[in-house]
């Protein structure tokens, strides 16, 4: 038995810290709200992120940081990536000793294009973890909560500490691999986000599956090209945490992130949409960072700057759907080439 500390109560935080209780460590789930570790203790639920779903015993909820980190022998960083900088400067603060750090959050940082990882690592000096850790997949926590099978992935520059984290997750319910790419991983799962949006959009116009399929087939490309540019492995993307990370976004009313989009497909402002969703859209502001990024990188990105323009330019989405589908011809096998071999033409 391991000692686990969550950070982040969201849905996506209960729901690891549900399937971390099965595996019968001592979880302390860590929220910054009194009010919400009082009643997820009272009643073994997080009733406004993951409803319905009862927590193992061995789940306690905590306000206080400090009690939290008390010898900790890991952290499971699952804060928003706006976040993540202040949350990781105060732990790095109280912690006394050397833990696993896992992160399961996906997001690029704007204007640093910083990795969550490389965020972590900038934040908690190196003497109190081996290498921080990442968790991506496809895994919607509602599905995780119920117990449903569900399959991620884990990545660290330490191989080592990858397989630490894998064998504190993994049960007949959770299957857990390893993959040394944590680019290429953290990547995937941060910018199949904006695609989701865009699928979305797509749903909220009545375009039909045709469109969606298109949508995504085409949104993977641009992930990978720009993925490849900053040094991924291409196979990455044609695996959990690219096309399977991407389907799963992009195909269930789950996602708040496809939802998001299907609210803007239907007219709504973004203000309007963040507003009734009431939790974070990683999406918007990755959206952001991924528009510069791949204008630094020098790639093309047009689903990307489409959906950039719809969410602060608002933009009309039928116009930058209209535009997507009238651009100038390309050779699609050229394409997927130039990203399977890593390279741009």
């Amino acid at each position: 038995m391991k000692k686990i500390a969550v950070v982040g109560a969201g849905s996506w935080g209960t729901a690891l810290s549900l399937v971390l209780g099965d595996n019968k460590h001592d979880v302390r789930l860590w929220t910054h709200r009194r009010e919400q570790a009082e009643e997820i203790n009272r009643s073994r639920q997080n009733k406004k992120y993951l409803n319905g779903v009862t927590l193992p015993d061995n789940v306690t909820a905590h306000f206080d940081m400090e009690q939290a980190l008390v010898d900790v022998d890991a952290i499971v960083l699952v804060v928003p990536t706006k976040a993540m900088r202040e949350v990781c400067q105060e732990i790095s603060q109280l912690l006394k000793q050397s833990v696993t750090i896992i992160h399961a959050a996906k997001g690029i940082e704007p204007g640093t294009f910083k990795r969550v990882s490389e965020i972590i690592e900038e934040e908690i000096p190196s003497h109190l973890h081996n290498g921080v850790v990442v968790l991506s997949g496809p895994s919607h926590a509602e599905e995780v909560g119920l117990r449903h099978p569900t399959t991620v992935t884990v990545s660290s520059h330490n191989l080592t500490e990858a397989e630490v984290a894998q064998d504190l997750f993994i049960n007949e319910h959770f299957r857990v691999y390893t993959n040394p790419d944590i680019i290429g991983v953290e990547l995937g799962g941060a910018l199949k986000n904006i695609i989701a949006l865009g699928a979305g959009i797509s749903d909220g116009l009545n375009y039909g599956d045709n469109a969606k399929a298109a949508l995504i087939t085409r949104g993977l490309a641009e992930i990978a090209r720009l993925g490849t540019s900053l040094g991924a492995n291409p196979l990455t993307f044609s695996g959990l945490t690219g096309v399977g990370d991407l389907i799963v976004t992009c195909t269930s009313s789950h996602s708040r992130n496809w939802r998001a989009g299907n609210m803007l497909g239907k007219g709504f402002k973004l203000t309007e949409v963040l507003e009734e969703m009431g939790m974070v859209v990683e999406g918007v502001r990755t959206t952001k960072a991924a528009y510069q990024l791949a204008k630094a990188q020098g790639e093309e990105m047009p689903i990307t700057s489409g959906i950039y323009h719809v969410l602060f330019n608002e933009e009309n989405p039928k116009d930058v759907v209209d535009r997507l589908m009238t651009r100038g011809r390309t050779h699609e096998m050229e394409d997927l080439s130039n990203i399977l071999g890593g390279t741009r033409s």
